[in-house]
């Protein structure tokens, strides 16, 4: 997690020195506001995973001795058969095309947002999937 953390570090003061350059160089507004914002995530990404590495045991890909077969094992629970993804970033691309086509638009693609997330909420909580 060390390394992630570093790398996005990395990035995060390249996004800050290209921001600084692009906005004195080309005086364009929304360009630099775009490569300030991505400066501040990935510095608080980068923040976060240097922070937690510090709290939490090494992991394999800290170790530089270690072999690909040592990360192996389960990586956590992913849903096999959802549908609820495909719903909500239907609706989801449907609602920020808004702003673009007009905003009479999100009237329309609001229930789909609402229902997708719904359905991804609780999606174990009912059906065949339902704890006892």
């Amino acid at each position: 997690m060390r390394i992630q953390g570093w790398l996005f570090s990395g990035v995060a003061i390249f996004m800050l020195a290209m921001a600084i350059v692009y906005g004195v160089w080309s005086k364009e507004p929304v360009g630099t506001t775009a490569l300030f914002l991505s400066f501040g995530l990935m510095g608080m990404v980068g923040f976060y995973l240097v922070f937690t590495a510090r709290r939490v045991d090494a992991g394999p890909q800290d170790n530089k001795e270690a072999e690909v077969s040592d990360d192996a094992g389960e990586l956590g629970f992913f849903s096999p058969h959802s549908w609820a993804p495909l719903v909500l970033g239907a609706g989801g691309v449907c609602a920020f095309m808004g702003p673009v086509f007009g905003w009479w638009l999100l009237f329309f693609t609001a229930p789909f947002v609402a229902v997708g997330l719904w359905l991804w909420v609780f999606e174990y909580y009912r059906g065949e999937n339902q704890t006892q």
